[in-house]
């Protein structure tokens, strides 16, 4: 395995930009399932996460071509099998993407149950419940989801919770259903809207995708076409709460600050400068030490939990006490042992961490636990003294394209190397 080594102090300067959404491209790929004409997809982002997506339709018999721009064609004409295996869904819990679209268009699929997760149990029973309303046959054999419909006719479906994937399933299924598919407590997510978006394009008839209702009046084919995936919120993110641990200046472009109107708020609360345009975001510290603030995460529109992490870094380093509530996973704290590593000092009360900023935070060697938590750790990394090693930097591979030749752009002290652990 690899790790990254950090030498912090160094305030962040500079522009980069920003990459295509993970958390849209994935279901994007998993719909072109839906078509077996040729779907042009750009703005993609070279992860982890996409190539094994990519990997799961190459095995079901899908033809795909990537270019050295990010471009990937996609043509689903016809398909040797209809299996997810674990070996894939347990690397990434987004492949269960694929069982509405399978079972929507060819009748049947056999899909893994993803499991646990590093940050809690993320159930599948509301794509199953929505499918079954449809008119599925579902069983539950030596840990796979058998699915199979002569063809799913459309239904009223009320969510017991709010699920991003569980909408994207659903509305996948829907698209090419007999009839009107209404989905009630969608999940409202810019994704989700991104998606509908997609599908659209290629002759889906679906409206509402952005609201806690989405309405699908189903078609009985989908065509081809060409779509660019929206830019990735959470890596705006990322580096924007980069730049305001290491107290610097910096400009995102190829980005949406629409996307990010609550995690812009939060950034404003640490004493951050922040100016927006069309398709930018600058932020400058102006050299100051961020304010610790309060956040508690909910879906969207309110604050991601995919950036409570990187907030956690932000307090850890700011002035005064700062409360973050997490309220949407029930186990996305682990990053909080590691940031102690680093003399973070922050207490844990049951979904609340409570912490007390420090100005001397110092290197350490940590470990990564998952995908945001690594994000984290790189934060604090980038504001202590000294050097700090992260391991398990697979995590971050999954969700961050090229992470450490952007934080090198914004003049970061930053590398990968070999790990010596034989693990």
């Amino acid at each position: 395995m690899e790790k990254l080594i950090i030498k912090g102090g160094v305030p962040l300067t500079g522009e980069i930009k920003i990459s295509g959404a993970k958390n849209a491209a994935l279901p994007i790929l998993a719909a072109s399932l839906l078509s077996g004409a040729p779907i042009q997809l750009s703005n993609i982002p070279h992860l982890q996460d996409v190539t094994t997506i990519v990997s799961l339709l190459g095995q079901m018999g899908v033809n795909i071509t990537l270019d050295e721009r990010s471009n990937i064609e996609v043509q689903a004409a016809s398909l040797t099998s209809f299996h997810a295996p674990y070996e894939l869904v347990r690397t990434m819990r987004a492949s269960v993407l694929v069982l509405g679209p399978l079972l929507s268009r060819f009748g049947e699929a056999q899909v893994s149950l993803p499991g646990g997760c590093a940050i809690g149990t993320r159930p599948v029973d509301q794509h199953l419940k929505g499918m079954q309303a449809m008119g599925a046959e579902i069983s539950i054999e030596n840990g796979y989801i058998k699915a199979k419909a002569k063809r799913l006719h459309g239904a009223t479906i009320v969510m017991d919770l709010i699920t991003v994937t569980g909408t994207e399933n659903i509305m996948m299924a829907a698209a090419l259903a007999k009839g009107q598919t209404i989905i009630h407590n969608a999940a409202r997510e810019p994704e989700v809207e991104d998606l509908a978006n997609f599908l659209n394009v290629l002759g889906a008839k679906i409206s509402g995708a952005g609201t806690s209702t989405i309405v699908i009046d189903g078609v009985d084919e989908l065509g081809g076409g060409s779509y660019h995936v929206l830019p990735d919120r959470i890596e705006t993110g990322t580096y924007l709460a980069a730049a305001t641990v290491t107290r610097g200046r910096i400009k995102v472009k190829n980005t949406r600050p629409d996307l990010i109107e609550s995690i812009l708020l939060k950034l404003e609360e640490t004493g951050a400068h922040i100016d927006t345009g069309t398709d930018w975001i600058s932020l400058d510290m102006k050299g100051n030490r961020p304010r610790s603030v309060n956040i508690s995460t909910a879906p969207y529109p309110a604050f991601p939990t995919d950036m409570q992490a990187q907030m956690m870094a932000v307090n850890a380093v700011g002035e005064g006490s700062g409360v973050i509530t997490e309220t949407v996973f029930e186990n996305r704290f682990m990053h909080v042992q590691e940031l102690l590593r680093m003399g973070a000092d922050i207490t844990l009360k049951g979904n609340s961490a409570v912490c007390n900023g420090t100005d001397k935070l110092h290197g350490a060697p940590v470990m990564a636990t998952d995908l945001r938590a690594s994000a984290s750790l790189v934060l604090a990394g980038l504001a202590a003294k000294d050097e700090t090693s992260i391991d398990r930097i697979y995590h971050i591979d999954r969700g961050y394209e090229c992470i450490e030749e952007k934080l090198t752009q914004l003049g970061a002290r930053i590398h990968r190397i070999p790990s010596e652990s034989k693990q």
